[in-house]
C-alpha cells in the first residue's frame, strides 16, 4: 500500500515555489543587481556562487519532502525529513536577525516558516494510506 503525507506534499509544494522565488526573482532582484555594483570579480563570483548554493539546497529539498510525502524514496527516512523542517527553520534565523539588527522587516522568514512547521508536523503526523 502506497501511503501518503499531506502535509510534508504542501511542504514541499511551498519549497518548490521558494526554489522558483529564489532562482527567477532573486536573481533578477537581487544578484543581477549586486553584479552591477564596484564589488571586486572574486566577491561578486563568491557570492553568485552562494546565491546558487542555496538555489541547490531548495531544489534538493522540495525533492526530499514531495518524495516524502508521496509515500516514496524517503518516505520512512525520518531523520532526513525532520533535518529539512529544522533547516528551513533555521533559515528564518538570519532573516529576523537583520531585521532586527537593521530595524527593518526582512520577509524571507515568513517563508520559511510554514515549510519548516509543516514539515515537523507531517512527521509527527505520520504517513495515511492513499485514497
Amino acid at each position: 500500500m502506497q501511503l501518503k503525507n499531506k502535509f510534508l506534499i504542501i511542504a514541499g509544494l511551498l519549497n518548490l515555489g521558494v526554489f522558483f522565488l529564489h532562482l527567477i526573482g532573486g536573481q533578477v532582484d537581487l544578484v543581477d543587481s549586486m553584479l552591477e555594483t564596484t564589488l571586486s570579480l572574486e566577491e561578486k563570483s563568491q557570492l553568485v556562487g552562494a546565491w546558487h548554493l542555496v538555489t541547490i539546497i531548495l531544489l534538493a529539498t522540495s525533492y526530499v519532502l514531495l518524495s516524502a510525502g508521496w509515500g516514496k524514496r524517503y518516505a520512512q527516512n525520518v531523520d532526513l525529513i525532520k533535518l529539512t523542517g529544522l533547516l528551513n527553520l533555521s533559515f528564518c534565523l538570519p532573516f529576523l536577525g537583520a531585521s532586527m539588527y537593521y530595524h527593518l522587516f526582512v520577509p524571507q522568514w515568513v517563508l520559511f516558516l510554514p515549510i519548516g512547521l509543516l514539515t515537523l508536523f507531517g512527521v509527527k503526523k505520520g504517513n495515511k494510506p492513499l485514497t
